[in-house]
């Protein structure tokens, strides 16, 4: 059974501002893309090692040879990049470490810290059913331990030495002291009969050998810690510092799946979400500053700290998050906007492309990124400027165009065209001047006028819109309208 204590100031001086550069890693498997929570320790991870002038280490956990892909781990590093968390020096591949784990496990052997193993399927299958039988989890019962014999030949594994007497103490950075008694621990395989090495013995070598020293990762890794304990310790290896935060749930409380949003990164960029914004908002779920809620990155940086993590799992809610993603819309420059929708605006438009169509598309963004809450409405919103004539219509702009819309149409054609003055303001006081002399309320004249220019009945301001088209293609556009009507 697990047991918490409590993390103590002295521990936290001891472990945390000890003398050393911080090395953290995260280890994802390439088995699918870069899953959302995943993003989170990755980020985590990646502000840690900034906050304390340290490193951030990237390494594929690709020993999974059947379910590892390269489609896969081109997503995780193309997420990583997306969101701005880039790794120093190369990315390891932990299969292609594999004869190192094995050196090692030869060392434990020739140490006594090791031994082989050669119980049958048949033999592990009863033991299982006997724990099960017994009520109590299926734990190897170590009948090759302390044979004399040495299986040259044959099929084997190699199983740890684990020490069961007293207990392992783990001094953990968020959930402080954690026990566990080391008679719940087995001898656990750490080398597969045909020479491979488990998870329990790659991690730690690669760990080791990286100079991973602070281990930031996902709760769910806690009851592997106590396992991973008994090989640094066999190996006389010192241990990191760890720190397991809690993992992601959804906004009803339960694990986090695809309904609540679980996604890969890149289904948030194909959604229209900024970096900053999911970096932010991941920021947040389970770590704070006070009441900040707009964190840059140098903030984030300069105020992280693993032991501000909390021990109760955080709440991912994707409406949240596309109202933070709103305000960096707001916030974000508009020619890097215009560049991020531009190809995908390109072929949505298709031939009727204008030739200006970049020049509109960036005079119009103030307006436009005012009323987007990501890229993709951004990239609708737009398309209208990017249009050459005739423009398609919705069913609404038709309406308004039709009946007494063309006649408002016809007048502020003519009032339009005499124009001395093509900005917004002047426009608007002109099409106001209008409004009143014909006793018409200023959104009856708006809208049949935002309806020509746009083809829809949402639009920026209308006036606005005016002095981003010009007046010749402002006219031609009304002269389309009234020959549609």
């Amino acid at each position: 059974m697990v047991r918490y204590g409590i993390r103590t100031k002295a521990f936290e001086n001891e472990r945390i501002t000890a003398n050393m550069t911080v090395v953290t890693r995260f280890a994802p498997s390439p088995t699918g893309f870069l899953h959302i929570g995943g993003a989170r320790t990755a980020l985590f991870n990646y502000l840690y090692a900034k906050h304390t002038g340290g490193k951030f280490l990237l390494r594929i956990e690709d020993t999974d040879r059947e379910r590892s892909t390269q489609e896969a781990v081109d997503a995780i590093q193309s997420g990583l990049k997306w969101l701005g968390l880039d790794w120093d020096g190369d990315a390891v591949s932990q299969f292609q470490n594999a004869p190192r784990h094995a050196e090692v496990a030869q060392e434990l052997l020739a140490q006594g810290r090791a031994y082989k193993c050669t119980c049958t399927p048949d033999e592990l299958a009863a033991m299982r059913e006997q724990a099960k039988a017994e009520g109590r989890p299926m734990r190897y019962d170590g009948r090759c331990r302390d044979k004399d014999h040495d299986p040259a030949e044959g099929s084997y594994v190699v199983r740890i030495k684990a020490d069961h007497d007293g207990e392992t103490a783990i001094d953990d950075i968020i959930q402080g002291e954690v026990k566990v008694s080391n008679a719940e621990i087995d001898d656990f395989v750490i080398l597969r009969s045909d020479g491979t090495p488990t998870y329990m013995l790659a991690v730690v070598v690669d760990d080791h050998d990286m100079g991973v020293n602070f281990v930031l990762r996902g709760d769910d890794h806690l009851t592997n810690a106590f396992r991973q304990m008994q090989i640094y310790d066999a190996l006389g290896w010192k241990r990191p510092t760890f720190a397991h935060m809690p993992l992601l749930h959804g906004a009803d409380g339960k694990k986090l799946s695809k309904r609540h949003g679980a996604l890969g990164v890149e289904a948030y960029r194909d959604m229209g979400f900024l970096p900053e914004a999911v970096n932010n908002y991941l920021l947040r779920l389970g770590w704070g500053h006070g009441d900040d809620e707009i964190i840059s990155r140098e903030q984030a940086i300069a105020w992280f700290d693993a032991k501000d993590v909390g021990k109760a799992a955080a709440r991912f809610d994707a409406d949240k998050l596309s109202h933070l993603n709103a305000h960096y819309m707001r916030e974000a420059d508009s020619r890097r906007l215009m560049e991020i929708i531009w190809p995908e605006l390109e072929a949505s438009v298709g031939g009727n492309l204008a030739a200006n169509a970049q020049e509109r598309i960036l005079a119009g963004m103030p307006g436009l990124k005012e009323r987007a809450k990501n890229t993709v409405e951004l990239v609708e919103n737009s398309a209208f400027y990017a249009r050459t004539r005739p423009l398609d219509m919705n069913d609404k702009a038709a309406k308004l165009i039709s009946g007494d819309g063309q006649d408002v149409l016809r007048e502020m054609r003519v009032i339009l065209e005499n124009a001395a003055e093509w900005r917004a303001d002047p426009l608007q006081d002109a099409t106001k001047a209008y409004a009143e002399q014909a006793n018409l309320k200023l959104g009856k004249v708006a809208q049949p006028l935002r309806a020509a220019l746009s083809g829809s009945n949402i639009s920026p301001s209308v006036f606005e819109v005016m002095e981003v088209l010009g007046k010749d293609e402002c006219l031609g556009r009304l002269d389309d309208a009234l020959e549609r009507a």
